[in-house]
């Protein structure tokens, strides 16, 4: 294939969604179905846009295909076009003029109290007849959200394994998030005055599903103790969830420090004298910085800080 600069003007939507489909699919012939084109259709469109690239994507493994560097760059440039234009596609349904004007925001436990609920409050006096939807979940699921166009904005973190990505956010901090090591005021270990590492393992875990930058907190613990997370644990990144589970067992569990100190004054759990080496970083309000904020978000990271719509 000749090395030439790829003529990206040669590109369609249609190869955008061939490359998206392979990669969800696993296979072309998997790829045609999803399409609803032939497989030598959906070969010939491949064929176009390894043409307009200059570039190999696929390299044969057997029967199916293997994706080369230059595939990994173009799919990961694919995945955000294909988020940019389904936030664009929300954006204009709600300007039609039965269009109902909808914010949708991630944000990590920290965050969703004690950050976002003010400024809320404060942007619906602006806006008396916006909707607002309100995710709860772990930063790593949620700037997957925000990359899909499903979100508008994030309070979170960038999770460690998309660290290198972190140019194509624009990031503001908003605060600190301390944890603290948790249990049911009947355990065992409750009311304990001091704590070292090794009474904790012989109690399962529950910790937040891998990938996330709390879970990365966890593993680290251990692995400085040469140990590995115990067996028989849960994963979940639900906080109502975790109070049930404590309150019910023998688990140990990790939460922000501020909520666990609330839950403490209710007599919801236990606070066990022990600190985690490792700490987070810093939480802040996350967009994606080549797809533009509409003024209803603009207008929320004014009010969650001032140096964010100038960001």
């Amino acid at each position: 294939m000749a090395n030439t600069l790829p003529s990206l003007n040669r590109l369609k939507l249609r190869h955008v969604r061939l490359l998206l489909a392979v990669h969800e699919g696993g296979t072309l012939r998997q790829a045609a179905t999803q399409l609803g084109v032939t497989q030598p259709a959906a070969t010939k469109m491949l064929h176009e846009l390894e043409d307009a690239l200059g570039l190999k994507l696929f390299e044969r493994a057997g029967r199916g295909l293997r994706w080369t560097a230059a595939g990994h760059r173009v799919l990961e440039h694919f995945s955000g076009l294909q988020g940019g234009l389904a936030a664009l596609a929300r954006e204009l349904a709600q300007m039609a003029p039965e269009g109902v004007q909808l914010l949708q925001v991630g944000a990590i436990m920290a965050a969703s109290t004690d950050v976002l609920a003010p400024a809320l409050l404060a942007l619906r006096q602006q806006y008396p007849q916006l909707g607002v939807e309100i995710v709860v979940d772990t930063s790593d699921r949620l700037c997957e959200a925000l990359e899909a166009g499903r979100l508008d904005v994030v309070l979170g973190r960038v999770a460690p394994r998309d660290a290198a990505r972190l140019p194509d956010y624009a990031f503001t901090a908003l605060g600190e998030e301390a944890l603290a090591v948790v249990c049911g005021t009947a355990h065992p270990l409750a009311g304990r005055a001091r704590l070292g590492f090794a009474e904790l393992l012989g109690h399962p875990w529950i910790v937040q599903p891998p990938g996330s930058p709390m879970r990365g907190v966890i593993e680290r613990e251990f692995a400085r103790h040469h140990q590995r997370l115990p067996s028989g644990g849960v994963q979940t990144a639900s906080v109502l969830t975790t109070l049930s589970l404590i309150g019910r067992s023998e688990l140990i569990a990790v939460l922000p420090a501020a909520q666990a100190e609330d839950f403490r004054r209710h007599g919801l759990l236990a606070v066990l004298p022990y600190r985690l080496h490792d700490e987070l970083p810093a939480f802040g309000a996350l967009t994606l910085r080549q797809r533009p904020p509409n003024a209803v978000t603009r207008q929320l990271l004014a009010l969650l800080a001032p140096t964010v719509a100038q960001d």
